[in-house]
């Protein structure tokens, strides 16, 4: 199948939907992809509440796409592609709608930022979560604001350090970034299902003010996120992390 970015609106639920053959990698296309249709999805007044998923079954997101890391060939290159997770994060956090998050499977890097930057986020037992980005030389610079916004510097800290390690989705809502935990995709989907209904039924006016309030004192991250886009840009291009990929994509 080849990558997509799908936006489906019934009863004033939309559901944004993306997917990459490469366990829903995060190519530059699709990360401009899924922050344009999460802002255009918060303007549309036929939508009343966002849920953010991927498609297949086990992985949510494998993070950015080994490829285009190693495609990059200056700092320039390298702000431009980080600065597309952080465009999602940002599209996400200025979103007027509650937005959904689910995650069926594993996610790493980017998408446990993506899963972060949503309003509610349900989760599966296979939902584990890695930072790998420290053990291939680089740093959760990007998005490290919304995940310790989540679960707290302390999580953060314990996710960003031992990079190598997964954390179980249990372990995940004890920190506070998955707000239930289901033993099948099927589960799930019926509880995101009676959560959404409820929602769209809500005060639209309500909805947006609650939003606003949540996100509080991250203004900033407009400018925050791009400065930390550039420091993931200068380390991708440094020989540990050049060396580090390539042989993890001959494995």
């Amino acid at each position: 199948m080849n990558p997509y970015v799908n936006l489906n609106v019934e009863d004033g639920i939309g559901t944004i939907e993306f997917f990459h053959p490469q366990s829903n990698s995060l190519p530059g296309e699709i990360l401009q992809k899924l922050a344009d249709t999460i802002t255009e999805t918060g303007n549309n007044n036929e939508v009343l509440v966002v849920v953010l998923k991927s498609g297949g079954d086990r992985t949510f997101c494998a993070g950015a796409s080994f490829d285009e890391l190693l495609a990059i060939e200056d700092e320039n290159q390298g702000k431009q592609f980080f600065s597309g997770f952080a465009n999602v994060i940002n599209a996400a956090r200025k979103c007027p709608k509650f937005i959904i998050g689910r995650i069926q499977g594993k996610t790493v890097g980017g998408g446990v930022g993506m899963a972060s930057a949503t309003d509610y986020c349900f989760a599966t037992k296979f939902a584990s979560i890695k930072l790998s980005e420290l053990a291939i030389g680089i740093g959760p610079f990007v998005v490290g604001p919304p995940i310790e916004r989540k679960i707290g510097l302390s999580a953060y800290t314990q996710l960003t350090i031992n990079a190598t390690e997964w954390h179980s989705a249990e372990w995940a809502k004890e920190k506070g970034l998955f707000a239930e935990v289901y033993k099948t995709a099927k589960e799930m989907d019926v509880a995101i299902l009676t959560l959404v209904k409820k929602l769209a039924s809500s005060n639209p006016d309500s909805m947006r003010a609650l939003k606003q309030v949540m996100w509080e004192g991250t203004d900033h991250w407009d400018s925050l996120l791009i400065k930390r886009a550039a420091m993931s840009g200068k380390f991708v291009l440094s020989d540990f992390t050049r060396e580090t990929l390539t042989r993890l994509k001959q494995q």
